[in-house]
């Protein structure tokens, strides 16, 4: 997202030719209109500096401005949860009924389910981080593109790490209600993951 770096107000003469008074003026609106109309901005919360921030967002343009930097808001309060590990935003991101429709097995429904992931995951990969690669708004619904890096140097179940690198993606659907993500269905690259920790042959 860029702006353009200089924006020129016509106060004088240009090019040997005098403006009048409503000329000038009309230039210097023109100027203004176009500063602030390309590109559209979305302005969140005052926790927005530390938040991710995704590399492409597409919003359907026909929601409400105020519902769509609502939806957004929420999902990335929970990809930075899985870059930074900080649960509060865990729970300030998700309803507290929330569901995990692709809940993988032996992991707890509820918000207990990403705090005991995120947690595992850590466990193995100290370093973890991820990126939002792009975020798509329509509806009630948001959908991520993640991708995540780190090196393995922690434990996960009796496999000792030894630094090897961890690059995997992993998509999430959330369907947002009243400002937090009430449902997700996600789908990781674990193929990858499971190379890439040695728990399978590449």
């Amino acid at each position: 997202m860029s702006f353009p770096s200089k924006v020129w107000f016509v106060t004088g003469s240009a090019s040997g030719l005098r403006r009048s008074i409503p000329e000038v003026r009309l230039l210097n609106l023109m100027a203004i209109v176009m500063t602030f109309s390309i590109p559209v901005i979305y302005t969140f919360a005052a926790d927005t500096p530390l938040l991710l921030e995704p590399h492409q967002l597409i919003v359907d343009h026909s929601l409400p401005r105020e519902e769509a930097d609502t939806q957004i808001i929420a999902a990335r309060r929970y990809d930075t949860f899985w870059n930074s590990g900080d649960e509060t935003l865990a729970r300030a991101s998700l309803a507290p009924n929330f569901v995990d429709n692709t809940l993988p097995a032996g992991r707890p429904q509820g918000i207990a389910g990403p705090l005991a992931a995120s947690r595992l995951m850590r466990l193995a990969i100290p370093d973890l981080r991820c990126e939002i690669e792009q975020m798509i708004v329509a509806g009630d619904r948001v959908v991520t593109h993640l991708r995540f890096r780190g090196h393995f140097t922690g434990r996960f179940g009796q496999i000792q790490g030894q630094g090897q690198t961890i690059n995997f993606i992993a998509t999430d659907i959330y369907r947002v209600a009243d400002g937090r993500i009430a449902e997700n269905w996600h789908i990781e690259d674990n193929l990858t993951l499971q190379q890439e920790l040695g728990l399978i042959p590449k």
